[in-house]
């Protein structure tokens, strides 16, 4: 590890929280996957709970190549609103524990489906964007002229839809939407994440593929693996230890028990 080793206090053996404290210790190498469930408690909205509506829109709607080609304008308002919310968000417990093991470990991977940036505003490592950025965007027409996605933090456009600055076609969220693939490039970098000690997935219904199939994935290949969800999932069952709780309540707990060695 790269700033010391962790250390394991006291625990029973039998109790779950110690299998999972166990292997964080002993693990070089350590692969977290996060999903709405982490962003919560920062007041992130869900992207299929009610909070997650506009304008009586579903995000099922809004959030496909079809709505942006028919309707750019309504599709960028709501992304717009969902910027101004998220920009009033800070990271959590959650995102501060995950950001710390992510510098503890020589090896660490962190796959998230949130596209909200807190995790990166956490100063975690070595992060893959599953779903993309809300931060990010491309040029819906693809010119030649412009990189293949920029940072735009703008949260008011002075003009709707927004304006590709290298050719004066639209521009677009740098989201994956419902209906697109998520890049190979982005795909390798998930697999890479599967060769681990341990697979902890935190905050996820475990429906999205292919992120529902990773945790699997990864204890074929011999990882320890442990989910955290407020209820149980598909993959719950599969696992070897699922805890039931919140993702900013449980990874201060389990952190609690791993102290910094200067040995």
């Amino acid at each position: 590890m790269r700033s010391g080793t962790l250390s394991l206090q006291l625990l029973q053996v039998q109790d779950p929280n110690s299998q999972i404290v166990h292997a964080l210790q002993t693990a070089q190498s350590l692969t977290v996957l996060t999903g709405a469930g982490v962003s919560a408690a920062s007041g992130v909205p869900t992207f299929r709970g009610q909070e997650g509506l506009w304008k009586s829109y579903r995000p099922e709607i809004l959030a496909t190549p079809q709505a942006f080609a028919k309707n750019p304008k309504l599709v960028w308002e709501w992304y717009q609103w969902r910027r101004t919310k998220i920009a009033t968000c800070k990271p959590n417990r959650s995102h501060e524990i995950i950001s710390k093991w992510s510098h503890h470990y020589s090896k660490f991977t962190l796959i998230t489906q949130n596209v909200d940036g807190l995790h990166e505003q956490a100063g975690t490592e070595n992060v893959v964007h599953l779903h993309g950025s809300i931060w990010e965007v491309f040029c819906w027409n693809d010119c030649q002229l412009s990189p293949p996605r920029w940072i735009d933090k703008t949260l008011i456009y002075s003009k709707m839809p927004p304006a590709c600055p290298y050719c004066g076609g639209l521009i677009r969220p740098g989201v994956i939407w419902f209906g697109e693939s998520i890049s190979s490039e982005i795909l390798e970098s998930a697999t890479r994440g599967l060769i681990c000690d341990v697979f902890l997935t935190v905050g996820t219904s475990s429906i999205v593929y292919p992120a529902a199939s990773l945790i699997c994935a990864a204890k074929a290949k011999g990882a320890f693996t442990a989910e955290i969800n407020l209820e149980p999932t598909p993959v719950s069952e599969q696992v070897d230890v699922s805890m039931l709780g919140a993702a900013e309540e449980v990874l201060p707990k389990l952190d609690s028990f791993l102290v910094d060695s200067l040995l």
